[in-house]
């Protein structure tokens, strides 16, 4: 069996924390680790492959850097030129699975998922591994709890009619429904014939293959076209951009499930949440005698049934019920939680408007460490920038701004022109406007630094990089 963690998503209904460049599935929202981690550790003990990963080009470096975070070795890590949804993601994992194993099993899985029942989780797995080795092809249905609109359905044909006599049977699936009313979602609860969707599968690489090529052809032809033009960089394996730009966007379950006539749906029953809104957090975690989630510095009068969570300043909240704040140094979220899903549309709007605050925080992550944009206005930036023991940026030079540089901690090696400095703390640095230069972190402490940007345009996009160990050339 060879897992596959999608980590290519945006989470933007958990805006204003998940971030186009930074989304939910790298942050610790559930526990000490985030989410992809916590997703490659579930799979711990188990008897299965190195896990593929597929993510965004953007996130390449952060998958990176948490997978090593905690000790995990994976396959391959796709990266996707573009969003093209599940389908063609698993197609690309199918392939190379392929030229791994002669027919593995694949375990698709989401990196934005709670599961806090790791042993029902694992067992269940075992379970589905007997029914696609059947070939047939499997999706996992949650064993509902409450009437709930935010999830689709999937309807099992004939709860009596099981595939295995195990203890987690396999049923025929007989429709997807899209995510009902409360109305309709209350007639599926009762009924015990429907499932939560997971978005989670298993199948032979082989055999989901062959259906996309009988249902979605097009898919499979521009993902193997894709696949055939795969350049390794570093650990990441880039596929054909030309070619996956043309490739359909379509999901495993629009464009093979639905029209299969080997799906089958095995319960899973595990604690599993999506984590799609503030309020699907507000329901697994921690609440206080008051019924309140609370992350940060935060004081309260009257406040009950509420999720607050606030990055730096503090937030006092006096007389709320069933509110949803969320404070992040560059905006602030107020909801109902019965309105959260409605975020969503607050996204699409920035990026309407052409902002930017759904796209990067104002502390971003780079591979050789991060930098948050303390200040900025007319013709000038400040830059709080943190270099990892050992990184280097890479050698650039600028169109249009100089830089000024100051150490707050640690040491800095800096080329400037034909020149190599070395600054340690309280010192500083001026690199014109034109001037190749390059900073690395040589010591074994974080390097500490504020930046000065002067300049008639400060876009990240004014970077002409003449070397990168990062491959960012």
């Amino acid at each position: 069996m060879i897992p596959v963690i999608m980590a290519g998503g945006t989470g933007s209904r958990l805006w204003p924390l998940s971030r186009m460049l930074y989304p939910k599935q790298f942050m610790a929202l559930e526990g000490e680790e985030s989410l992809l981690q916590n997703t490659l550790k579930r799979l711990h003990g188990m008897n299965c492959s190195p896990a593929i990963v597929i993510s965004n080009e953007e996130h390449r470096f952060i998958v990176a850097e948490q997978l090593r975070l905690i000790g995990e070795k994976a396959g391959p890590l796709i990266l996707e030129p573009v969003g093209r949804s599940t389908a063609p993601a698993a197609a690309l994992a199918a392939i190379e699975a392929l030229s791994q194993e002669e027919d593995p099993v694949l375990l698709i899985m989401a990196a934005d998922h709670v599961i806090k029942d790791v042993p029902a989780f694992q067992k269940t797995v075992v379970e589905a591994l007997k029914i696609a080795e059947m070939d047939k092809l499997v999706t996992f249905g949650i064993v509902p709890t409450e009437a709930e609109t935010g999830y689709g359905y999937i309807r099992a044909k004939g709860l009596t009619s099981t595939l295995n006599s195990a203890d987690e049977p396999a049923y025929p699936v007989d429709e997807f429904v899209e995510k009902p009313d409360l109305e309709t979602a209350r007639l599926y609860l009762d009924s015990g014939d429907y499932f939560w969707n997971s978005g989670m599968f298993m199948f032979k690489a082989r055999r989901y293959l062959e259906e996309l090529e009988i249902h979605s052809p097009e898919i499979l032809r521009a993902c193997r076209a894709a696949m055939k033009h795969t350049s390794k960089d570093l650990e990441f394996y880039r596929v054909d951009r030309a070619q996956f730009e043309d490739c359909p966007s379509d999901s495993i379950d629009y464009a093979v499930m639905e029209k299969t006539r080997d799906a089958y749906v095995v319960p899973l029953n595990v604690q599993w949440n999506d984590i799609g809104s503030w309020s699907a957090l507000w329901d697994i975690a921690e609440k206080d005698e008051n019924n309140n989630v609370l992350k940060g510095d935060i004081l309260l009068n009257e406040v009950r049934n509420c999720y607050i969570n606030t990055t730096g300043k503090l937030v006092a909240a006096v007389g709320l019920e069933d509110i949803v704040v969320v404070n992040t140094p560059d905006a602030v979220l107020v909801a109902t939680k019965d309105k959260v899903q409605n975020v969503k549309e607050i996204v699409e709007t920035l990026k309407k408007q052409g902002r930017t605050e759904h796209y990067n925080h104002r502390e971003v992550y780079r591979p050789w460490g991060k930098y948050d944009s303390v200040d900025t206005g007319d013709r000038y930036q400040v830059k709080r920038i943190t270099v990892k023991p050992g990184a280097k940026l890479s050698q650039q030079m600028h169109h249009h701004r100089a830089e000024h540089w100051v150490v707050v901690s640690g040491t800095a090696r800096i080329e400037k022109g034909d020149d190599t400095i070395l600054l340690t703390e309280n010192q500083s640095i001026y690199i014109p406007l034109g001037t190749t230069h390059s900073l690395e972190n040589p010591g074994k402490i974080p390097l500490e630094l504020i930046e000065v940007q002067s300049g008639s345009y400060l876009g990240e996009d004014d970077i002409i990089r003449f070397g990168d160990v990062y491959g960012r050339v």
